[in-house]
């Protein structure tokens, strides 16, 4: 059409409305600037407009025509920078969609060029892609790993919105494995972009808030959804007025404020319906819990009948959908579908549920599991999740939910806790769905990342009082034949001369003698093992000896930052070296659960 800007025009207005917070200008201008760069013959700007239509795709919803014009391009380029932001896109697009299957592939891809072109900026992207793609209930351990990465491959990057990304899913993570310094630090961390990117502000005021309902700081509910009202008139938030509304209905849930839940939860309830979006229909059931209205609780999570609920897609919300479908089916007591929620539940106890992007917390999975199995009649269950998630709420200060707990399932004798540790006692060490593990004594469990010092840790407790040798632990290696740290000869002519310098330093004070004989005794014992054997190096087995060592003290590092007793008991029971073993106490007995479990079954 005469007249129409180039391609470049219409990308350089279309960045402008986007700086400026008018994101359906932005939008309309990347169309009309892909339209204009294919009809030029234009690739380059064609990746560049589809990429920054992209941007604007919300959450939950479907995508419409994007995936196909990403695609289209996609199938056009051959270079691995662009392929592989273009891949990126691609599966964002699709995870946004509530379609995982359709999206990993292109994250995968996108993952492998970034690897390849060794570009920060790309590897960056590639990673928020594999990330929300790899959003279910069993790969927390894989986004624990991805995360880390993300947030290296951001550290030096001049583009704010890279780093946010990064900050905002180490956020995610420590939600999801409630490790609380770590919450606080990332939390900071975004704070600071915020004085850098309106973006960031929002960001920074609306995951501040489910930190302060923890701490029972419901005040500040509306600052924080006012801050980022304004952050999202200033800034593109393509899911802005979405998360403005999930703050307002969990303040007012969380607040006791009925009228607040009922403002919300028709709101809720709306978007639900017209966009068939499962997730937010059962948060609705929980905002219309905050008004006392059972009978749209019952409404709400009436569809999940146990064929749909296994038809939800394992990705971002999962959990979230669950747990909420079996909140508001204990309310009402709707035992099928308290059944059939808790039979997919079961599998993930002692998880933190929390929202997609870490837009709210939504408690533990024991706590719900608790509530369920006394529901069904099974008390031993019950009370084994009861106690364990009340130490969890607890230990993190999370008031609300405890108390809230206490007065649904009172505690059938003295409060929950662990205590001092006295008599026989129980204790989890083993893998969770998705590789997490469970640790901890019962009632006081909590979640763990894979670590091999673990591993190594549960083949010991399972051969108790055996010993094990550090090269079965480490699975074996490439033989090789050992090398002695000091020859038999070398070995004699040493101690000869110490045998010379003792008696040399008998007959008076010499210095120089004495820093002699400390230095060759010193390197004497450096070659000597335990009962005199002969330590070796650069051997298969020495070096297992130091992984296993090395591992081990790890993990009792990370499992001391929550349980310091277990950390002692593992610290003064189990022995490592070319042979490593756990010894039993027979006056402290441990009774160690090596499997996952279920309902009340060991």
């Amino acid at each position: 059409m005469a007249g129409e800007p180039s391609a470049e025009s219409l990308l350089a207005r279309a960045e402008l409305a986007w700086a400026g917070g008018d994101g359906p200008a932005a939008i309309a201008l990347f169309g009309r600037a892909d339209a204009a760069a294919e009809a030029g013959g234009d690739l380059s700007g064609r990746v560049r407009a589809v990429l920054g239509q992209a941007r604007g795709q919300r959450y939950n919803l479907t995508p419409g025509s994007l995936p196909v014009r990403l695609h289209a391009v996609y199938d056009l380029v051959d270079d691995p920078f662009p392929r592989g932001r273009l891949a990126a896109a691609l599966a964002r697009c699709w995870a946004y969609a509530n379609e995982p299957r359709r999206a990993r592939p292109f994250a995968i891809e996108a993952l492998h060029l970034a690897t390849q072109a060794d570009d920060p900026a790309l590897l960056a992207d590639a990673l928020d892609a594999a990330l929300v793609t790899h959003w279910g209930p069993d790969d927390l351990a894989l986004r624990r790993d991805w995360a880390a990465r993300l947030a290296d491959a951001a550290a030096h990057l001049a583009d704010p919105d890279a780093r946010l990304q990064a900050q905002l899913w180490t956020l995610t993570v420590a939600w999801e494995v409630l490790d609380l310094p770590a919450i606080h630090r990332a939390m900071g961390a975004i704070e600071l972009l915020a004085d850098e990117s309106r973006r960031a502000e929002f960001f920074a005021a609306s995951r501040r808030l489910p930190i302060e309902l923890l701490r029972g700081r419901g005040e500040l509910a509306q600052q924080l959804i006012q801050r980022a009202a304004a952050a999202s008139e200033a800034a593109v938030i393509p899911d802005g007025w979405a998360v403005q509304q999930s703050m307002a209905g969990y303040a007012a849930f969380f607040t006791g404020d009925a009228d607040g839940c009922a403002a919300m939860a028709p709101v809720y309830e709306s978007h639900a319906v017209e966009f068939g979006v499962s997730a937010i229909r059962a948060e609705a059931a929980v905002i219309w819990l905050g008004t006392g209205r059972l009978d749209e609780v019952a409404e709400m999570i009436g569809p999940f009948t146990a064929d749909v609920l296994a038809r939800v897609p394992r990705d971002s919300d999962w959990l979230l959908t669950v747990q909420c479908v079996l909140e508001g089916a204990l309310a009402v007591g709707d035992e099928a579908v308290v059944e059939a929620a808790l039979a997919l539940l079961a599998p993930y106890g002692g998880r933190s549920v929390v929202n997609a992007g870490a837009v709210m917390w939504h408690g533990m999975t024991d706590d719900t599991l608790a509530r369920a199995y006394a529901l069904l009649g099974d008390r031993e269950a019950a009370e084994r999740h009861r106690v364990a998630a009340r130490a969890t709420y607890q230990r993190i200060g999370a008031a609300w939910w405890r108390d809230r707990l206490d007065r649904s399932l009172p505690a059938p004798g003295a409060s929950a806790g662990p205590g001092p540790v006295a008599g026989p006692v129980t204790v989890h060490l083993h893998q969770q769905p998705g590789g997490l593990w469970l640790v901890g004594r019962e009632g006081a469990t909590f979640v763990l990342p894979r670590m091999r010092g673990l591993a190594h840790l549960h083949v010991l407790l399972g051969q108790a009082d055996r010993d094990v040798e550090a090269l079965t632990l480490v699975g074996g290696a490439v033989e090789q034949a050992d090398l002695e740290v000091l020859d038999d000869e070398s070995r004699r002519l040493l101690r000869a001369r110490l045998v010379r310098l003792d008696a040399e330093l008998a007959d008076g004070d010499r210095p120089e003698l004495a820093d002699e004989r400390d230095a060759i005794a010193s390197y004497l014992a450096r070659g000597t093992g335990l009962g005199g054997r002969h330590r070796v190096t650069g051997s298969s087995a020495e070096r297992a000896r130091v992984a296993v060592r090395k591992a081990i003290v790890a993990a009792l590092a990370r499992i001391g930052e929550t349980d310091p007793w277990l950390a002692r008991h593992l610290h003064d029971r189990v022995h490592t070296g070319l042979v490593c073993r756990y010894d039993t106490d027979p006056d402290h007995p441990v009774r160690w659960i090596l499997r996952q479990r279920s309902g009340a079954t060991a």
